[in-house]
């Protein structure tokens, strides 16, 4: 269980991290999107594990960034030293953090998933939508804007008004 003073310190180094690697870093090895997910600090506040997630072009140019952040280590704790207001300045440890591209992955199969389970369903039951661009601006008295079936239940499932 956090107090409420590790709680507060992560949230500085947190914000304080992110900022020193956009703004004060220039390292030309540093490219693409670095987040900063999360932090994990010690209960006597000395050591700080830092997750960030790095989002580049490819494998080797997101290694490449995260080995220069790694290599600025102590560059980033002296500009994190003038924002954390304390008797000592944590040590950090950066670690990888590959859950948001884990998670990215899996929504992008379950989507595949969804999408091949879909047609296969709309081909099993005979039924074909054919949907065209909506205008919320636009009355509904066109007829392409409407959802048509071809299904034999008998009603008329076109959007009339």
């Amino acid at each position: 269980m956090k107090t409420r003073k590790q709680e507060k310190v992560a949230r500085i180094i947190k914000e304080s991290v992110s900022d020193c690697i956009a703004n004060h870093l220039s390292d030309p090895r540093i490219e693409g999107l670095v987040s900063v997910t999360k932090v994990d600090i010690s209960p006597d506040l000395r050591n700080v594990d830092v997750y960030i997630s790095v989002f580049g072009k490819d494998e080797a140019a997101q290694n490449k960034t995260y080995n220069a952040i790694v290599h600025a280590t102590k560059r980033i704790q002296s500009f994190m030293a003038h924002d954390l207001q304390s008797r000592f300045c944590p040590v950090l440890h950066f670690k990888n953090d590959d859950n948001f591209k884990k998670t990215l992955e899996t929504l992008k199969l379950i989507d595949q998933a969804l999408n091949r389970t879909g047609t296969e369903a709309e081909a099993a039951s005979g039924l074909s939508y054919s949907v065209n661009q909506y205008d919320p601006d636009q009355p509904d008295d066109n007829p392409d804007t409407q959802i048509e079936t071809n299904d034999e239940d008998g009603f008329d499932d076109t959007n009339e008004q």
